[in-house]
């Protein structure tokens, strides 16, 4: 493998090119766009790509992009960046909002491709670069790989910006090991009655409270970590003396490895059946938003960590990022287990936190996060075939 200061020249564009790099994340930010509806942002990404000589592939029933530099070989490295933003409250009013960072990551994403390609150099594995729609719906990464994005790939890279109780600002992880989460979107049917005869009906609300219940009788093996709860529940009539017929319920479900996120969904449906069988109730359900945990790939986690040491020093670097929250990212590695993918972790003073509406972070960290992704994939693309 060559030695990173072989691969050098585009990861000092880039720190030349910062007031670019800034200018792009402003651009992208104020376009922000929620799921599926990533037009604008496409069209800015797409235009920039292509006037650098870049060929990309658009869709025709989304807005996602793949970008490709061809190198000596069919075989692919693959860098994502999710697009789209929240539809959040933000001062008063309910918006799209980059609080997740997604502008930050495309920003990354889009100018190591455009450094790469300015610089010359051809990679002895191709390079493509996955602009992905629709992640805080947990559906763009599935729909990319419909679409191809892992045709020939052997290494896939990933970046999320990080809050600073995680990763500190100026270090990085080379893996991020997020949670498994879903949300279940259930309907309790009961039988309406008099309530001066509940005897005669079936109470829709007794038997989610029933269901409340059995659910905080969930526990999960010592060596394993989740929790499930009931976060939302609508029922009731316009009358007070009638027993509800109907409630509307959402569980939370998270757990930290995939193999636990099983265990609760079985642990669920007997919690559910029980209450069918003691109340006489019908309950419909089904999991939606649903994202798997990190798999650890160790050959993805060490060339990441070779790249953050290349650009902040081994003493910038993290071991491991541990983070209770879920990325559609890992759906590419759950699908595809043959591919060496990681996700890095970007300490950048991000505060107060993800998905609050008045997320910040120092910019500063687009140019060291644009090198280190810069400096993994040509790694990556010089690495002997396992």
């Amino acid at each position: 493998m060559k030695e990173v200061r072989e691969l050098l020249n585009p990861i000092h564009y880039l720190e030349q090119k910062q007031g670019e790099l800034f200018k792009t994340y402003h651009n992208l930010h104020e376009l922000a766009e929620p799921s599926w509806q990533e037009k604008q942002t496409s069209a800015y990404i797409r235009k920039r790509l292509t006037d650098a000589g870049i060929s990309v592939r658009t869709f025709d029933q989304h807005y996602g992009l793949i970008a490709e530099i061809p190198g000596e070989t069919e075989e692919v490295v693959a860098l994502r960046a999710d697009m789209d933003a929240l539809l959040q409250e933000v001062d008063g009013v309910v918006r799209p909002n980059h609080s997740c960072g997604h502008d930050a990551h495309s920003t990354m994403v889009m100018h190591t491709a455009l450094a790469i390609a300015l610089s010359g150099i051809i990679p002895k594995r191709t390079l493509r670069f996955i602009f992905q729609p629709a992640e805080e719906k947990g559906q763009g990464a599935l729909q990319m790989m419909k679409d191809g994005a892992l045709r020939n790939v052997q290494y896939l890279f990933g970046l999320h910006v990080r809050p600073s109780f995680e990763v500190p600002i100026g270090k990085a992880s080379p893996i991020i090991i997020h949670s498994s989460a879903g949300t279940v979107k259930g309907t309790i049917k009961g039988v309406q009655a008099h309530a001066a005869r509940p005897e005669d009906g079936i109470n829709a609300i007794e038997a989610a409270a029933l269901l409340v219940y059995k659910l905080k009788q969930i526990k999960l093996p010592k060596e394993e970590t989740g929790s499930i709860k009931m976060t939302q529940l609508q029922s009731g009539n316009n009358a007070t003396n009638i027993i509800p017929e109907t409630a509307v319920f959402s569980l939370d479900v998270r757990a930290q490895t995939n193999n636990a996120m099983d265990k609760l969904k079985q642990l669920a449906t007997t919690a559910i059946d029980e209450v069918v069988l003691e109340t006489g109730a019908t309950i419909s359900w089904s999991m939606d938003e649903y994202v798997p945990a990190a798999i650890e790939n160790k050959a993805a986690k060490n060339l990441a960590a070779s790249a953050i040491t290349s650009i902040l020093g081994s003493a910038n670097l993290i071991p491991s990022c541990i983070s209770p929250g879920g990325e559609d990212f890992h759906f590419y590695t759950l699908e595809n287990p043959g591919i060496k993918a990681t996700m890095i972790g970007l300490g950048c003073g991000l505060s107060p936190g993800l998905h609050h509406p008045q997320m910040t972070f120092n910019q500063d960290a687009l140019i060291y996060g644009a090198q280190i992704l810069t400096a993994a994939v040509l790694l990556a693309s010089e690495q002997e075939r396992m």
